[in-house]
């Protein structure tokens, strides 16, 4: 009985080895590829942080944001620490501002104004909440 014992406890211990030895093997994908992926992601980061500063820019925006009373340096400041989806909705949200303001407009139309507006609004909420 005692062998049975001691060979049922030795299956045991090789089979919850066996999956923590094979996944030690080497990566389906080779290390330059997952280098790239990193880069590819750090890169997207940073272009969308930079078409949202790039919107608070626009004098159209600093005018809108003076009639609304948000602080811009404090939006601005906010950006820097947005991080996936609410950056990326948020630069999605500056997409269409830049969109709009497209083409050397000198006027700012209502919807526009709305979209900045709820663009730095969103900003603050997602800055607040954190």
């Amino acid at each position: 009985m005692r062998l049975f014992v001691s060979v049922v406890a030795i299956l045991l211990v090789v089979s919850a080895a066996a999956p923590r030895l094979q996944a030690q093997t080497a990566h389906a994908a080779p290390q330059s590829a997952l280098d790239a992926a990193v880069q590819q992601h750090v890169d997207s980061t940073a272009a969308d942080r930079e078409a949202v500063l790039r919107v608070l820019g626009h004098s159209e925006v600093k005018g809108v944001a003076e009639r609304a009373g948000i602080d811009l340096r404090r939006a601005a400041g906010a950006v820097s620490t947005l991080q996936g989806d609410d950056l990326a909705r948020v630069a999605a949200q500056a997409q269409q501002v830049e969109n709009a303001l497209a083409g050397g407009q000198s006027r700012v139309v209502i919807s526009t104004t709305l979209i900045i507006v709820a663009l730095l609004v969103l900003i603050l909420i997602i800055v607040a909440v954190d």
